[in-house]
């Protein structure tokens, strides 16, 4: 008995409570630390701290005041900008697309000068190839395409290759006489000049 109550004794005097630390029983029992405690209750008191101190935003600007007109201002602004963006962005989108297609004309010409040589020596005159090459023809003028192929006109550099210069009293300034390869353009972008025998007046 004296033993017991010794024991007891000093179990008192460690714990006088008669419990263990309240961390003890939150680890036994597997519960965390009420939130509000230690670094994590002084970080929230500070952010509440922080919100509550934080003014109030002021009533939108009076029309006419200077925050108001420097407000449309920048709306102005920013709707230009909008604008400006979206006409670039056709525009590029308008030169992306003829590119694309002055590529696909420009790798069809040896195809095309091909028809031009059946169709000089009688190949085309009749038939399902006459027929094909005439579909093919139309269908490349449905994108633009134009042929320079004109005799009698006034030799012009800019859609004229001069291949052959000849003398002749009948003309009174450099003519196109005769073609020696038709030439293209698409609309009005030259893609291939006309190679021509050009006659120019007699000096």
């Amino acid at each position: 008995m004296t033993e017991a109550n010794n024991e007891k004794r000093n179990g008192d005097e460690q714990d006088p409570a008669g419990t263990q630390p309240a961390d003890s029983d939150a680890a036994a029992s597997g519960e965390a630390p009420a939130a509000g405690s230690g670094a994590e209750g002084d970080a929230l008191a500070q952010a509440e701290e922080i919100l509550n101190s934080a003014e109030v935003p002021a009533e939108p600007a009076a029309a006419g005041s200077p925050e108001a007109v420097e407000l449309r201002n920048d709306l102005l602004r920013l709707q230009a900008e909008y604008v400006n963006y979206r006409k670039r962005v056709e525009r590029d989108r308008d030169v992306a697309r003829e590119m694309a297609v002055i590529g696909v004309l420009n790798s069809l010409m040896p195809v095309l000068d091909d028809i031009d040589a059946a169709r000089q020596h009688g190949d085309l005159v009749e038939g399902p190839f006459a027929s094909i090459a005439n579909k093919l023809e139309n269908s490349l003028k449905a994108y633009g395409l134009g042929r320079i192929d004109e005799v009698g006109v006034e030799f012009d550099p800019n859609i004229h290759e001069a291949l052959i210069q000849q003398q002749s009293p009948d003309v009174q300034s450099d003519t196109v006489t005769q073609i020696l390869r038709v030439g293209y353009k698409s609309n009005d972008r030259v893609l291939r000049a006309a190679q021509v025998i050009v006659s120019v007046p007699e000096q």
